[in-house]
């Protein structure tokens, strides 16, 4: 019976438990602690001299999806509190209630946990890969072993900044076209749907012969109102299922990746922007103290492309056999001369995370420059687009009455 009772205990649902109550000393404390009741908290604290005078569960309901952006800010204020002395759980605990977001709140509350009953810190980052991703634990777990946690911490959070940046400047250089073809393709629909309807109508009493380009944007008027019922389910499912097999599928990846990178215009840019990640990545790694075939093993991933990651697990294993980094990057043939150039001197000179960190600076530059360029070179491109479109359907619908006015 009391081996059930146990079992029963332990298979029980642990959740966060607010507490407050006296020390020894009869200061007033508080905390948080994860259990799967409220008896188990109160003989905890017991078992620790705390006489309590009050418990109660913490409401775990609402809370915005954790973002890259929130991992990063905590990253950020961790490290700079580990840096002005601030104990570890101490810091997770300002970090915790300091956060708007109840799931990270939550997330933060359970690392703790685990750190304060022994567990490492890159061994709790790891329970959250959804969050916390190799690259991320490796990193940590450097910064652990070597005594030096928080400068890797502020490494870490100067690396995700950047990252991020890149990030959303490619974002910004993609959402103007988008919005705009978006929106031309709502207002095309509309005129094919309820405009050219009406002139149908009333080309129809004419009694004579319709030019060519207006009958053919009748027909396709014809086409969208007759089948938009299937049309919109088809288009909307058929992009669906695009990005689905693109975001799960690995063949499909590589294949789209290659696509980009030959893209005019954009795909150096996204070239540049992946060169950029793989630079910051490894100078990131190698600057803790990881070693360069280790290092490689999160290189390829956080690039973000599939090019350069099949590029990374060459370079990994012409390293592992004894081949210098920038003969195998050469080998490979997708990286600059620039970056390789850069990388032999660091290889000569014993400073490759600082070559390296020379490079990625140099790309995001070159990535911000060009998303500047792209903004204003976007413009008159799409604005001669949408008048050839919607100009030419205008023209096509108004050539009946031009020519019915020649006549009369």
């Amino acid at each position: 019976m009391a081996t059930a009772s146990a079992a029963a205990t332990r298979n029980a649902k642990e959740v966060i438990f607010e507490w407050e109550g006296k020390d020894k000393n009869g200061k007033a404390v508080r905390g948080e602690i994860r259990a799967g009741g409220e008896a188990v908290v109160s003989a905890s604290l017991r078992r620790q001299g705390i006489l309590v005078n009050k418990i109660k569960k913490r409401r775990t309901s609402g809370g915005k999806a954790i973002k890259q952006r929130d991992i990063a800010i905590f990253t950020r204020q961790l490290a700079t509190m580990m840096k002005a002395g601030v104990p570890l759980l101490q810091a997770f605990d300002i970090v915790a209630r300091g956060s708007t977001n109840p799931r990270l709140t939550r997330l933060l509350t359970e690392i703790r946990s685990d750190v304060e009953t022994g567990t490492s810190l890159s061994s709790a980052f790891r329970k959250h890969p959804m969050h916390f991703d190799a690259l991320y634990c490796n990193l940590v777990e450097a910064g652990e072993a070597g005594g030096i946690l928080e400068a890797l911490l502020d490494r870490l959070a100067i690396y995700q900044e950047k990252t991020m940046a890149i990030k959303a400047k490619i974002k910004s250089a993609l959402m103007y076209p988008v919005a705009v073809v978006v929106v031309a393709f709502v207002v095309l629909t509309v005129i094919m749907i309820f405009v050219i309807p009406s002139f149908k109508t009333v080309f129809s009493s004419f009694g004579a012969e319709l030019p060519a380009p207006t009958l053919f944007v009748i027909a396709l008027s014809e086409f969208f109102t007759g089948w938009w019922y299937i049309i919109f389910p088809a288009l909307f499912g058929g992009l669906y299922f695009f990005f689905e097999s693109w975001k799960r599928s690995e063949k499909m990846q590589g294949v789209m990746d290659r696509i980009l990178l030959r893209l005019p215009v954009f795909g150096d840019l996204i070239n540049k922007s992946v060169i950029a990640r793989w630079t910051r990545t490894l100078s990131t790694m190698f600057a803790a103290g990881v070693p360069l075939v280790e290092a490689l093993d999160s290189v390829g991933g956080a690039s973000g492309n599939a090019v350069y990651a099949d590029a990374t697990e060459q370079i990994q294993r012409d390293v592992s056999t004894g081949s210098a980094l920038t003969t195998s990057m050469t080998a490979t043939g997708v990286f600059p001369s620039m970056v390789l150039q850069m990388a032999a001197i660091g290889e000569e000179s014993g400073s490759l995370d600082h070559m390296l960190a020379k490079a990625a600076e140099f790309y995001e530059e070159e990535v911000d420059e060009m998303v500047k360029g792209l903004s204003s070179l976007m413009e008159p491109f799409i604005i001669v687009i949408l008048g050839v479109l919607i100009g030419g359907i205008v023209v096509a619908m108004y050539l009946p009455i031009f020519k019915l006015g020649a006549v009369v």
